[in-house]
């Protein structure tokens, strides 16, 4: 999947001309979408790839690493409520550690892995799955609206897409948020940007605390 550079008078998400200046810190602008309420940093503030990567060489995703773990849990725990047992699954972005794709399998269902820079497979996004999980990930998307949109074609109908994702807190001030200090986080998401995408695939959307999204594909109709 070849995420395209976005121009910055759009909103990457939703495509809305209706963009206006959020925010302004020493290293970036941040503009936000007055439709679907995204937050993104335009094009011109992006890491390249290398340094990028580099970025994430720093990560430890130890999959036995209990704190880690629990830390997946708040996103996998209420997954696995949802699933029937067996089902098939897909970690996109998954990272230099396999803990999530671990974890699932541990409880009987098959995971594939899928990140452009440690598992570059793109056969898998040919593929349909019964959910995926993208977890630290889409605060990453150069184009979240070609991403989306693959995600939802690749899932099963009556299939879930779980994310996990610090979502923009009115509590909170935005300038004091740890989360931009990432300079790879270049897209920030608010509840109401997921109930933005859950109306545009028809989909139901669940909010579990302040960081994991739930959506489920419906179903399709029978006469």
């Amino acid at each position: 999947m070849e995420e395209t550079v976005n121009d910055k008078s759009y909103c990457p998400l939703c495509k809305s001309g209706s963009v206006e200046p959020f925010f302004q810190d020493s290293t970036r602008h941040y503009l936000r979408c007055n439709l679907c309420k995204l937050v993104f940093v335009p094009a011109q503030y992006w890491l390249n790839s290398e340094e990028e990567r580099s970025t994430y060489d720093l990560h430890e995703n130890d999959p036995y690493d209990q704190a880690y773990r629990s830390f997946l849990s708040r996103l996998v725990n209420p997954l696995l409520e949802k699933l029937p047992s067996n089902q098939q699954g897909l970690d996109f972005g998954c990272g230099p550690g396999p803990a999530l794709p671990l974890m699932m399998e541990e409880h009987g269902h098959h995971m594939e892995r899928y990140d452009p820079f440690y598992a570059n497979n793109p056969s898998v996004l040919n593929r349909k799955f019964d959910f995926i999980c993208v977890t630290e990930v889409v605060e990453h998307l150069r184009d979240p609206d070609l991403v989306f949109s693959t995600l939802f074609s690749m899932i099963n109908p009556g299939g879930w897409l779980g994310v996990m994702t610090k979502l923009i807190s009115e509590h909170h001030d935005f300038a004091t948020w740890h989360y931009i200090r990432d300079m790879t986080h270049i897209c920030f998401y608010h509840r109401n940007t997921f109930t933005y995408l859950a109306q545009r695939f028809n989909a139901n959307v669940t909010f579990i605390e302040q960081d994991v999204v739930l959506l489920q594909k419906p179903e399709p109709l029978h006469y």
